[in-house]
């Protein structure tokens, strides 16, 4: 007999890519040289910010909380990925499921919400900038920082049982890589209609905040850098949001490509692509981007190897 509530399973059936075994061995590598520089360029970001006193400033506490959740983010999913693209069992238990999907969305959610924040930030740097250590006062900061983890929890936990509500009649076989909401409701037995339109609704709300809260923080800025009559200073001002914007910008549009479109527009294979760009893409990239053209953090690095190399 068919087994009929989710909760019942023994665990689920993780496909991932097991239809292309050329291409598994290739994502191995591929993937396992991408963590391990995540790993690096994250632990680096946040190692700096706390070594170096020049950048205990909001700015980069709010860069360090944003590294040490990509960090938590990719190992939520991308360590298990790798044993399963060179093993033959390629099971999750249901409560390794549960677990796994309340982090995803929970750091998820958190990043939405702090990447909001830190537009914030760059607001006042740029538009107050007298006011900007007033303002920016660390209580603040660790308000706004503790605000973005648990708005992004608490969103987590109504979304996972909202999911988990959803009768699977014995389905287990989820054609992706990891828990993830569109796979799990095409396991669905009976209309997810209003499933869908639930976790629209949440999703919209933790989604366009942020973005609402950005696009008038960068509205601001640009009126402001525009009033600045150096080009030195206009550029200045533009390098000092350039960063976060980009790293806005690749967050917000694959989070909303994944969540926000249409359920019959699901794609099996383009999503699981797609997919990679949350834990293995971005995390990488957030160090890389911020601190390619960063000098405060070029000369953290500098002082920091200089000074363990003369100690020797």
């Amino acid at each position: 007999m068919e087994q009929k509530n989710g909760s019942s399973f023994t665990g689920f059936i993780l496909l991932g890519f097991s239809d292309r075994p050329q291409l598994e061995r290739v994502l191995f590598v591929v993937l396992l040289i991408f963590y391990l520089l995540t790993l690096l360029g994250n632990t680096t970001i946040i190692a700096l910010s706390r070594l170096d006193p020049h950048l205990h400033t909001p700015m980069y506490f709010f860069l360090s909380n944003l590294s040490f959740l990509d960090l938590c983010y990719t190992t939520s999913t991308v360590p298990q990925l790798l044993v399963h693209l060179r093993a033959a069992d390629k099971s999750i238990t249901f409560v390794g499921c549960v677990a796994q999907l309340f982090l995803v969305l929970s750091l998820g959610g958190t990043e939405c919400i702090l990447l909001g924040v830190m537009a914030f930030d760059r607001y006042t740097a740029v538009c107050r900038p007298l006011h900007y250590t007033v303002i920016m006062h660390p209580r603040l900061c660790a308000l706004m920082a503790s605000a973005s983890w648990f708005i992004g929890f608490a969103n987590s936990s109504l979304q996972t049982v909202l999911i988990f509500l959803v009768p699977l009649c014995g389905r287990n076989k989820i054609d992706h890589f990891f828990c993830d909401v569109p796979p799990l409701l095409k396991l669905a037995c009976v209309d997810t209609t209003v499933y869908e339109s639930e976790i629209f609704f949440v999703g919209v709300i933790i989604l366009f905040i942020p973005v609402a809260l950005i696009t008038f923080s960068y509205g601001q800025i640009i009126r402001a850098v525009l009033r600045i009559k150096s080009a030195t200073g206009q550029k200045k001002a533009f390098g000092t949001c350039g960063s976060h914007l980009t790293v806005v910008s690749l967050f917000y549009g694959t989070a909303i490509y994944t969540y926000l479109q249409p359920s019959s527009n699901y794609s099996r294979d383009q999503d699981k692509f797609i997919a990679l760009v949350y834990p293995i893409i971005i995390p990488m990239s957030n160090p890389v981007i911020y601190t390619l053209r960063n000098k405060d953090v070029m000369g953290a690095m500098k002082k920091v190897f200089c000074w363990g190399y003369d100690s020797r």
